[in-house]
């Protein structure tokens, strides 16, 4: 099986991690925060804020890896605040109204100064 690393300018980058990484028809997205790409500057302070860029962002790699939010199995979401879970659900109902794909939420476990979310993927195309 081949391994695909997925690159795009429409989300935030680094060289630390792959955007995602594409394995046969499988798609996996790293957590990906609420940064806009265009400034590199995390978007807004709210956790709806953030949660809608975050979103933004994922929807980017999935593109540039020939998916997108139908194709979503699983989502893995971590949250700074566990208190912004009713915030996180009201921008994510927002791509995934109905047959979602199968998700935890769970603490963010490393304080990244004021990021309030990450959101990680796996779809299959």
């Amino acid at each position: 099986m081949t391994r695909q690393i997925i690159r795009t300018p429409d989300a935030p980058n680094s060289a630390l991690y792959s955007q995602a990484v594409k394995a046969g028809s499988t798609v996996y997205l790293s957590g990906i925060v609420g940064i806009d790409p265009k400034t590199n500057q995390l978007v807004g302070a709210t956790i709806q804020d953030q949660t809608r860029q975050a979103l933004i962002n994922c929807g980017s790699i999935l593109r540039a890896a020939g998916a997108k939010f139908e194709n979503v199995v699983e989502v893995l979401v971590l949250l700074a605040h566990p208190s912004d879970f009713a915030g996180l659900n009201e921008e994510y109902a927002k791509d995934f109204p109905t047959d979602a794909p199968a998700r935890a939420v769970a603490k963010l476990g490393v304080e990244v100064p004021n990021v309030l979310v990450s959101i990680k993927m796996t779809a299959v195309v």
